[in-house]
């Protein structure tokens, strides 16, 4: 029987979902990755040795974590969902950007910057109102529009005083002026297989965060943006959520999540998407 190796350090409601769907089609064994101790050629301290699992599922809440692990699950030969590439590629804004930019895929007008003097040339350069974002992060967290120079100059003294690594990088993208709404579609093995609209009066338009959800047809042109994203990030072959906004008669692409969150999707869609991930993972074992 196929054994999966699920990759998780907290069971929330889509993590069950899922290992439900995983559990009625192969044996799961799972791993927390606050309990291993990953060797060049052998995890310590997992019940399981990497020549006896078939794949890999990546549910690590931490993207450091399940960046890391999901690079050395793969260095031991055993296949992942989603590779560590992809992770790479959508855990950092700066890489998505760059990758949907080179594949041809629309995005809006993004700015890197390296100091808050630049940054501030940058916004004044594209013009009000901007939208400053961490590099690294989900759930809308450290978000912020900027209107003005006067929120400009303190949105980047904060980031400044927050000193590490990721608030060092000053991201910046023209803001959409979106109808109130986005759309979140799942892409599975290269196929998109279910989207919502997430609508909000609040300009962040996350499910997490409040939004209203409603289903969405994921055929004709959105489904195609949203599976030349998936390749664009190297996911053709994975799982991933494409967040695309509406910008007046063109799709945008402003984020790929390389693990997906699909309570909501499935909830407003009615698609069983935990059902569609496992038999990617089966497919992807084989």
């Amino acid at each position: 029987m196929t054994r999966v190796g699920f990759l998780c350090s907290r069971v929330r409601k889509d993590e069950k979902l899922l290992l439900e769907e995983l559990r009625d089609r192969a044996d799961v064994e799972r791993i927390d990755p606050r309990e291993v101790s990953l060797a060049l050629d052998s995890p310590e301290g997992a019940e399981v040795s990497p020549e006896e699992l078939d794949v890999v599922v990546d549910r690590a809440m931490s993207y450091s974590r399940g960046l890391y692990t999901a690079r050395f699950f793969g260095s031991y030969g055993v296949p992942v969902v989603n590779t560590s590439d992809v992770a790479r590629v959508c855990g950092d804004k700066v890489e998505t950007s760059l990758a949907l930019r080179e594949a041809d895929v629309r995005t809006p007008d993004t700015r890197v910057a390296f100091t808050p003097e630049s940054a501030l040339e940058t916004v004044e350069a594209v013009g009000y109102p901007v939208v400053v974002k961490p590099i690294v992060g989900s759930w809308a967290r450290l978000l912020a529009k900027v209107n003005d120079r006067d929120s400009a100059e303190a949105v980047f003294e904060h980031k400044k005083v927050l000193g590490s690594y990721e608030h060092s990088v000053f991201y910046v993208q023209d803001f959409v002026d979106k109808p109130g709404r986005d759309i979140r579609v799942a892409v599975v093995g290269g196929e998109a297989v279910a989207a919502m609209y997430r609508e909000s009066d609040d300009w962040i338009t996350n499910a997490s965060v409040g939004a209203e959800t409603t289903a969405c047809e994921t055929d004709g042109r959105l489904g195609s943006v949203a599976v030349d994203a998936a390749r664009a990030v190297g996911a053709e072959d994975g799982v991933v959520g494409v967040d695309i906004m509406e910008d007046g008669d063109e799709l945008s692409v402003h984020e790929v999540n390389h693990s997906l969150e699909f309570k909501a999707l499935t909830e407003a869609s009615g698609v069983n998407v935990a059902g569609r991930y496992a038999d990617r993972v089966m497919e992807v074992a084989e």
